[in-house]
């Protein structure tokens, strides 16, 4: 999996991991899930493969000092609303909508404005707009309603945006960080793998054994392997 995401998009990476994970869902099955709800099972994946606890750095952007953040899985677990369609009623507007999914991020991939990218997923997530009874179009919505729109979205899916509350012990500054579980377990994934790759080359290296045979061996075998290699 791991070589296959090399080539793909940062939508297409967590549902080929997902895909693995969960075999007897359908890629469609995976894609229409909500953001939040697809990275809650990222967050599960994670916990089951390189443990619940998140250890990492980020730099203050005020001192530039180093910041090692340290938390459970748990602590950043949250809850997204089931419903598959939401209703927000204001003002004689009537809003029909659904949570964005990998399908709606599919379609702005290649996308570099911002404001663009969050246009496009509104208006793919609204099913129906009403004023007063009567179809409304959907480019016409006064911004209050909009922002409402999205304000609930962020409500009922509140895994897709997790925040980091973060202080600098050197300078005390304090932010919140988004924490992406997708860029995050990916490049653990990649180090992982490329660590892999290089204890492999040892070994083979060092005893003429092919990949598929070290890669059989337990992590402790190979890492006594290793131990004896370089003394």
């Amino acid at each position: 999996m791991w070589e296959r995401g090399l080539t793909q998009s940062w939508v297409q990476r967590p549902l080929s991991l997902l895909a693995v994970a969960y075999p007897e869902q359908s890629m469609d099955e995976l894609a229409q899930l909500s953001i939040g709800q697809r990275d809650g099972h990222l967050l599960t994946l994670r916990e089951q493969t390189l443990g619940s606890q998140v250890v990492s750095k980020v730099t203050c952007g005020h001192c530039g000092e180093q910041v090692e953040i340290n938390f459970e899985i748990s602590d950043i677990r949250l809850l997204s609303d089931d419903s598959s369609q939401l209703v927000l009623e204001k003002d004689g507007y009537r809003v029909e909508f659904r949570l964005p999914n990998s399908w709606d991020l599919m379609a702005t991939v290649g996308l570099s404005d911002v404001e663009t990218v969050a246009t496009q997923l509104l208006q793919r997530c609204l099913v129906s707009v009403q004023h007063e009874g009567e179809p409304y179009r959907v480019e016409q919505l006064p911004a209050e309603i909009t922002q409402m729109v999205l304000a609930r979205m962020e409500q009922a899916d509140p895994q897709a945006n997790v925040q980091l509350a973060i202080a600098c012990p050197a300078c005390g500054h304090e932010w919140q960080p988004v924490f992406d579980i997708v860029s995050f377990f990916w490049r653990e994934l990649d180090a992982w793998a490329q660590r892999l790759l290089r204890e492999i080359h040892s070994l083979a290296s060092a005893y003429g054994w092919q990949e598929a045979d070290i890669l059989a061996m337990s992590a402790q075998r190979r890492q006594l392997y290793l131990e004896m290699i370089h003394g």
